[in-house]
């Protein structure tokens, strides 16, 4: 092989420096959200069980939602849900084939997070 054919490859990967489109970056906000819902899944089993094991159990429960740490902490575990909910449903679209236009997956990717975002802060002002 000459040198012109030898393309020189990258010695690092520039993880800033790479442009994603819009809908790669909900693809991969959509797998975060996914793996941090795993993640905390155990906090919010052992709060459940707090809540509804007994009436001493629930004054505790409640004494740790008051902090506001743990209430912004629900909020963001509550736009996890919501974000990866949303994204859930786009890409069941995308698989059956609606949607896979430029256009229309840029749009539906606006949409999730819009959508996401909405419904957090009205449920989050709901429950805060």
């Amino acid at each position: 092989m000459t040198e012109a054919t030898i393309r020189k490859r990258p010695k690092h990967l520039a993880v800033w420096q790479i442009k994603l489109p819009f809908s790669g970056i909900v693809s991969i906000v959509h797998r975060i959200s996914g793996a941090g819902l795993f993640l905390l899944l155990p906090f919010l089993i052992c709060l459940l069980d707090m809540s509804l094991l007994n009436e001493g159990s629930f004054e505790e429960f409640q004494e740790i939602i008051a902090n506001p740490l743990v209430k912004l902490l629900l909020l963001g575990l509550l736009w996890a849900y919501l974000h990866h909910f949303c994204a859930g449903i786009r890409y069941l679209f995308l698989d059956i084939g609606k949607g896979l236009e430029l256009p229309c997956a840029r749009k539906s990717a606006a949409a999730v997070v819009i959508v996401s975002l909405s419904l957090t802060a009205l449920i989050g002002v709901k429950l805060w």
